[in-house]
């Protein structure tokens, strides 16, 4: 039997394949697929060499039991999308048969009537300069988009927190496609959960995939109730401000956009990862107390553990890395928008010591990923300098020039060098598996 995570490279995204069962009766499960420039370079080579492995015949499909798309937001959503075009042509190079699409898209989420989504529509990644929304059809968004503050949907966003609610608002015509991509192929939408929102509730009961138990531990229903709430707000502003400030209102706090990520705690023969999306660190506490399966001090211990929103330091504390530990620490991300954050880090490092015994699994070697955060440092500081001039009375400080001594991971490594021991780097020339039972041949 083996229960083993793929880890892909997926640049400042999530890419990961879960694959378990035996020899005789494998599984397979995808898990989020990047943004652009993952699925070509990076999944699917990956899914060629699965499905070869498995003895295949070139024209036999792989069989997978899901695609899991955590969440509407490019970096998770867009490589399904670019697999999903794929499939729909007339002669994929590639076949997968699979069984069920775990999504919950923004549709589905929200009871707005369809002609007032319609307005969300001007929020494509071509508002962003990344061109039509995904694989499936472009959408109309010029309409929209006279009224939206053009300056600041091309990309002169001052804060990089609005920048990713841009981001992730873009992402909502991705999930329409993707529902649609999901249709066509006749791949069941959300089959364990009857159709319905995957949802964390007290009532909630583990689902069970060929032996593969499977706990929803959020998005929970409070945090969508709060995210209508914002929607609805938001669509009001729309209507009687057309403004980019007006869309940015009911979304800038960054928990809102990420409430919908799916968590899942995945359990086989004793063995467990914890799938958190972009979920928020005391969000996942409440959904694992919620289903109860924290033990009586309110922790637990997993095998794996993929570190949310790739590690980005607003999204946790220490007290998070405290209540879960794990023996595996996956933190995805190369270095855009800062991730994975150098004070993340410290906070594992803080909560776990360093003569613990656990491996920290990085998608990207430790200087590529510090030249990233360089630049993001530099570009954000460079937005402050022009903010504080326009505004030299505003409270908000220009952050400090970017000191590798202070700011970079390989310095923070060199300080800690138990802790860099411990650190195990994503090869982009062979697979990368996490195994939890027996080991993983592909």
């Amino acid at each position: 039997m083996f229960f083993s995570l793929d880890v892909l490279r997926a640049r400042k995204g999530d890419c990961l394949m879960l694959h378990y069962g035996s020899n005789d009766d494998p599984h397979l499960i995808l898990i989020d697929g990047g943004p652009s420039n993952v699925y070509k370079p990076h999944l699917k080579p990956r899914i060629d060499q699965v499905h070869e492995a498995r003895g295949l015949e070139e024209e036999e499909p792989l069989p997978v039991d899901v695609v899991m798309v955590s969440h509407v937001d490019d970096d998770h959503i867009k490589g399904i999308l670019d697999l999903t075009k794929e499939q729909r042509g007339k002669n994929p190079d590639l076949r997968l048969e699979v069984t069920s699409l775990w999504h919950n898209s923004f549709d589905d989420l929200l009871t707005t009537k369809p002609d007032e989504l319609m307005v969300e529509a001007g929020f494509g990644t071509a508002a962003l300069g990344g061109g039509a929304a995904g694989g499936g059809e472009a959408f109309d968004s010029g309409s929209v988009l006279a009224g939206l503050g053009k300056t600041a949907l091309a990309g002169d966003v001052e804060d990089e927190e609005e920048m990713h609610t841009l981001e992730v608002l873009s992402s909502i015509p991705q999930g329409r496609t993707l529902r649609d991509d999901a249709k066509a192929l006749g791949w069941k939408l959300n089959h364990k959960f009857k159709g319905k929102l995957i949802l964390a509730t007290e009532k909630s009961k583990p689902v069970t995939l060929d032996g593969l138990q499977m706990t929803v531990v959020g998005p929970m229903q409070p945090e969508l109730l709060a995210l209508q709430k914002e929607h609805d707000k938001w669509l009001s502003a729309q209507k009687k401000k057309k403004s980019s400030e007006a869309a940015l209102a009911a979304f800038e706090d960054e928990s809102i956009p990420n409430l919908s990520s799916v968590v899942v705690l995945a359990e086989l023969e004793g063995k467990s990862i914890l799938l958190t999306g972009d979920a928020r660190g005391d969000k996942i506490l409440e959904g694992l107390q919620l289903v109860d399966i924290l033990d009586k001090n309110g922790k637990r211990h997993v095998d794996i553990l993929k570190v949310p929103h790739h590690g980005s330091s607003r999204n946790m504390e220490t007290s998070f890395f405290k209540k879960v530990t794990a023996d595996h620490y996956v933190f995805s991300g190369d270095g855009e928008h800062g991730n994975p954050e150098r004070e993340t880090l410290q906070m594992l490092l803080d909560a776990r010591g360093a003569d613990a015994n656990y491996t920290i699994h990085l998608t990207y070697p430790v200087d590529e990923i510090d030249e990233g955060r360089k630049a993001d440092w530099e570009k954000e500081q460079a937005k402050e300098k022009a903010r504080k001039m326009k505004n030299p009375a505003s409270k908000k400080e220009v952050r400090e020039d970017w000191s590798p001594a202070k700011h970079s991971l390989a310095a923070f490594f060199k300080e800690n060098p138990k802790l860099a021991k411990k650190v195990m780097i994503v090869d982009d020339k062979k697979p990368h598996l996490i195994d939890l039972l027996e080991p993983l041949k592909l």
